[in-house]
């Protein structure tokens, strides 16, 4: 099974050279979109070795997600790993994300950054804001897919074989996370949810979404589930 992850970047030319070399221990290939970057992305991602496709304009994460996906199609990917660009997630966390599609229990699998322990107490230390962000996200994506996933807003995700050949994502930006599950229950993919690290800093904190980046799209999101 040909393994490839997929890395949409923008303006990341000083983390994504880790992120690429770090997946590259538990992957075949990597593949970085280059959503228009004004700085250095491509070029420190060739150098840690990603195959790099570059977008002339920024087009959204969506958008750069979905490139990805078909580049990684033409390398022959079975299985892709998406992963963020800024060293928010951990890669040392993608083989327990691949492990329920290699034992045929998933089609998609879903990082959950939120996840407790038996006392109820996070695992990963998350600014408040985040986690109002997430419900918020977790109800609307609830609304317009009809599928509850814990983490619905999470750009860590794994697509087996199936999701991969029938994902065709339309929504250009972080409205993104939202089609993939609206898919999943579409095509009735198998679903699971892995607990991952996730490191927050004051940088990742800055390239998150704002709260009004956040207000607009939820309502995108209920939109395109009423006109669908």
């Amino acid at each position: 099974m040909k393994i490839v992850a997929v890395i949409p970047a923008y303006n990341e030319a000083s983390r994504v050279g880790a992120v690429v070399h770090a997946a590259r221990q538990y992957v075949d290939r990597v593949v970085v979109v280059d959503d228009g970057s004004i700085d250095a992305t491509g070029v420190a991602a060739a150098a840690a070795g990603a195959l790099v496709v570059r977008h002339p304009e920024n087009a959204g994460a969506g958008a750069a997600t979905m490139t990805g996906i078909e580049a990684a199609r033409a390398l022959g990917a079975d299985i892709i790993v998406t992963i963020d660009a800024d060293e928010q997630h951990d890669p040392r966390d993608i083989p327990a994300l691949l492990q329920p599609v290699r034992e045929g229990r998933a089609d998609v699998v879903f990082a959950n950054r939120f996840w407790s322990t038996s006392l109820g107490r996070s695992r990963n230390r998350i600014p408040a804001i985040r986690r109002l962000f997430n419900t918020i996200g977790n109800v609307v994506t609830f609304l317009a897919a009809g599928l509850w996933v814990r983490d619905s807003q999470c750009g860590f995700k794994v697509f087996g074989p199936k999701a991969l050949s029938g994902v065709h994502l339309q929504t250009r930006g972080f409205e993104f996370c939202t089609e993939v599950i609206r898919e999943a229950r579409r095509h009735h993919w198998r679903i699971a949810e892995v607990p991952v690290k996730v490191v927050y800093s004051a940088y990742t904190l800055a390239k998150g979404q704002s709260f009004a980046i956040g207000v607009k799209t939820a309502l995108q999101i209920l939109l395109r589930s009423f006109l669908r």
